[in-house]
């Protein structure tokens, strides 16, 4: 028996939303203020995911230059239609009045006809709400689906105009932050599944169901169909979740999970997680059979699916990996995989990483809890404030960072941010002007950062015990947190004004250790 271990997409792949076409399997995931925008999976056996795209990858169709923290692309949804692949999503503006009469919430859409792009220049459809994602109905009406609640708007064939009035089809059992709406029709029901309880460790999915698309629904004598009941269990957080069926007629239920890190910490992010989908005898359905999130179970039983999976990066002159991930929009002329082929090589930009403009950061997932990322830096700073090298990154209110810099002469530096400004915890002198790697070791809440002249012989910089600064529910004066940490690298003047480049010959993402 084949089996598998939740989660199935680790470390920040938030939000779930997946459709089968024929055998394949195609995933969206939430992205935030980071660039390129909606990250698109792909998958043959449901348990094995390859990036293969992003939805918004176009710098001038999308700006998330002044986006601030955890806002930017909430919750899309895929669905194909006619020979379309076409994605929802909620772009969630500042609200700081810095748009005039602009509205928080804007719905957007894009379409292809390959699921991998390039998709089409996003087309806002200002309706209020969240999480939109599209239902076309027996008569061919396309509607639009979105909360709070599950609410719904007409629109037209080609979904770029709003139709209707929203209607709202069912509020939900009354819990709080009733989102992720979606709508399935399966059999002679309309089935109306919905996440609710907040995204923390309340969260759940609850569903009802009725005849006609407008209700009245009925909830599930089964709700909540999905919730972490074991406060002390690996696997919280669970819910915002969406249906998907199998060729064979097996249905299954992706969701949203975090999995707790010494305590109730989330700090790889919200991930995603995948169980079972039992019909009843009464035509409702359970998920795992309401026990909550397995952490091990029987696979589905689909051909496998093998790709590469990608941990090491030589920075060969080609596209960008496509699980790199920008900051925000990134300055296209302050970045280059051609200028030192077989280099990254970024240019240093104004501010620090704990300004919105320090936007050329360049970022992985943090897959596991426990990790090591490597990575070689040339850099010869020669001004105060110039600094360049590895960060473990949550948002410009939440960092560490190792790096080569110049104060009074050429440095290392460990420094955090706990959203009070930079503290450096670690300062050598006489780094030595020739490339340096930089290593940081990561075993749950605990982080070691090293250095060495050659990658053989590595000194220890420093130790942080306590990292929990790094994860969702960390710092609570920050009202918003959703991303999750991610590793890279950087190079920024450190308001010096200056512009020069730093070298990076490599990355390496080694998951070490027991990995829960």
């Amino acid at each position: 028996m084949a089996v598998f271990h939740n989660p199935i997409r680790r470390g920040f792949y938030p939000d779930p939303a997946v459709i089968r076409v024929g055998n394949d399997f195609y995933m969206v995931n939430s992205t935030f203020q980071y660039f390129p925008a909606i990250v698109i999976s792909h998958s043959r056996d449901m348990i094995h995911w390859e990036v293969i795209g992003h939805a918004i990858d176009n710098n001038d169709w999308l700006d998330l230059r002044e986006c601030g923290n955890s806002l930017g692309i909430w919750a899309p949804d895929i669905s194909y239609h006619d020979g379309k692949f076409t994605i929802f999503a909620t772009l969630r503006l500042n609200g700081d009045g810095k748009r005039g009469n602009a509205p928080i919430h804007r719905q957007l859409m894009v379409e292809s006809e390959h699921p991998e792009g390039p998709y089409s220049k996003p087309v806002y459809l200002d309706v209020p709400g969240i999480d939109p994602s599209l239902f076309i109905d027996d008569d061919g009406k396309h509607y639009m689906i979105l909360s709070p609640g599950i609410c719904a708007v007409e629109i037209s064939p080609d979904n770029k105009e709003v139709l209707s009035e929203k209607m709202v089809l069912w509020e939900g059992t009354g819990l709080r932050c009733p989102e992720g709406p979606h709508i399935y029709k399966i059999g002679e029901y309309y089935y109306a599944m919905l996440a609710e309880g907040g995204t923390g460790y309340g969260h759940q999915i609850s569903v009802g169901r009725s005849k006609s698309l407008k209700g009245p629904y009925e909830a599930s004598p089964y709700n909540p169909l999905m919730h972490q009941f074991d406060e002390n269990a690996l696997i919280q957080r669970t819910g915002h979740g969406c249906l998907v069926d199998t060729p064979d007629g097996d249905w299954w239920c992706y969701y949203l999970c975090g999995r707790a890190n010494e305590g109730h910490y989330t700090t790889v992010g919200r991930e995603t997680a995948l169980d079972h989908v039992e019909w009843t005898a009464d035509g409702w359905f359970t998920i795992n059979g309401g026990k909550g999130p397995s952490v091990e179970a029987e696979a589905p039983k689909l051909n496998t699916f093998e790709y590469e999976e990608w941990a090491y990066d030589e920075f060969d002159p080609k596209p960008l990996h496509k699980e790199w991930l920008w900051s925000r929009n990134p300055n296209g002329g302050d970045w280059s995989l051609d200028e030192n082929p077989g280099h990254m090589r970024i240019w240093t930009s104004d501010g620090t990483l704990d300004e919105i403009r320090a936007k050329n950061i360049l970022l992985r997932r943090e897959t596991e809890l426990s990790y090591s990322a490597t990575t070689k830096c040339e850099f010869y700073p020669s001004k105060d404030g110039e600094n360049a090298g590895l960060t473990c990154y949550y948002s410009t209110q939440t960092y560490a960072r190792f790096s080569i810099c110049y104060e009074g002469g050429r440095k290392l530096q460990l420094v955090i941010n706990k959203n009070h400004g930079e503290e450096v915890v670690v300062e050598i002198d006489g780094i030595k002007e020739r490339p340096v790697y930089l290593m940081v070791q990561v075993y749950k809440q605990t982080r070691q950062f090293l250095y060495s002249y050659d990658g053989e012989a590595w000194n220890l910089a420093g130790t942080l015990h306590d990292c929990t600064f790094l994860c969702d529910e960390g710092v609570p004066d920050d009202p918003k947190r959703h991303t999750g940490t991610l590793v890279g690298i950087y190079a920024n003047n450190g308001g010096a004004g200056t512009r020069i480049h730093a070298d990076f010959d490599y990355f390496d993402f080694k998951p070490m250790g027991e990995q829960a």
